[in-house]
């Protein structure tokens, strides 16, 4: 598992082309959050911490259903929303604020299981967050993920896949995305020891063959290939496969009856 610090080239290219069209938010300290609870009376056993994309905030997740998702499953799940925006990819801090405004937070209230769960640049935060701090994670779930810059993916088509690309690179070369890559590649040879990664996108998406290359380094049934494009109508068909897996907990009833 990597620990170095992100170095600046990878995240200022990731801000650059994520900032392209409108300029980066403060990111602020702490990281705003928007939380929804399964119960108003207990914690429920389970956070789920959704990170949304670089052009999407934190109450899209409400609008486009990701919450009434779990809410009309019964699940008994604690949300929270984060504002992950690109900005946090300018001071190269996203993870380190994942990390200390959501998931140490959330040990420390005692929640049983966390689940990142990341769409687009937010599944690129996501793998990020797996890959230099996976044990402090029950899994991770990754919406149509930014697969990284085009000379990455190209570097490691030309390799002739992930792992050959891991082993000709010697490792990640600091950057968010070649250290993602390069965990995992090396999930390949033990895919038994990753954490719980699951992956899902539209088979038109623009991204496509980068979500076609991970899912060859994740274990048999962990990825998912829906209609559509890169938008909430296939992201949210994803989210809900993910959810009738019965991986969560369904509330208890005295629970269920006092959200009534």
């Amino acid at each position: 598992m990597i620990r170095g610090s992100l170095r600046l080239p990878g995240c200022a290219a990731l801000f650059a082309i994520f900032t392209a069209c409108a300029p980066a938010r403060p990111a602020l300290i702490p990281m705003e959050l928007l939380n929804d609870h399964a119960s108003s009376t207990a914690r429920a056993p389970v956070l789920l911490a959704m990170l949304p994309g670089a052009y999407s905030q934190p109450a899209d997740f409400r609008a486009h259903g990701f919450v009434a998702a779990v809410r009309s499953r019964g699940l008994a799940a604690d949300i929270v929303m984060a504002d992950a925006h690109v900005g946090y990819f300018g001071d190269r801090s996203v993870i380190r604020r994942i990390r200390e405004d959501i998931v140490l937070p959330g040990r420390r209230a005692g929640y049983e299981q966390i689940w990142l769960v990341g769409i687009s640049l937010g599944g690129l935060s996501a793998l990020g967050y797996a890959a230099r701090h996976g044990e402090e994670i029950d899994g991770v779930v990754v919406i149509a993920p930014y697969p990284g810059s085009r000379e990455v993916l190209q570097e490691i088509a030309a390799a002739g896949g992930p792992a050959q690309w891991q082993a000709q690179a010697g490792g990640a070369e600091g950057d968010i995305e070649r250290e993602v890559w390069s965990w995992l590649a090396a999930g390949t040879s033990a895919p038994d020891r990753m954490p719980v990664v699951f992956m899902g996108y539209g088979r038109d998406d623009r991204f496509a063959a980068g979500h076609r290359l991970i899912a060859d380094t994740l274990p048999a049934g962990r990825s998912l290939a829906l209609p559509g494009g890169h938008d909430w109508a296939p992201w949210l068909a994803v989210w809900s496969v993910w959810l009738d897996r019965g991986l969560l907990p369904r509330c208890c009833p005295s629970q269920a009856e006092g959200d009534e």
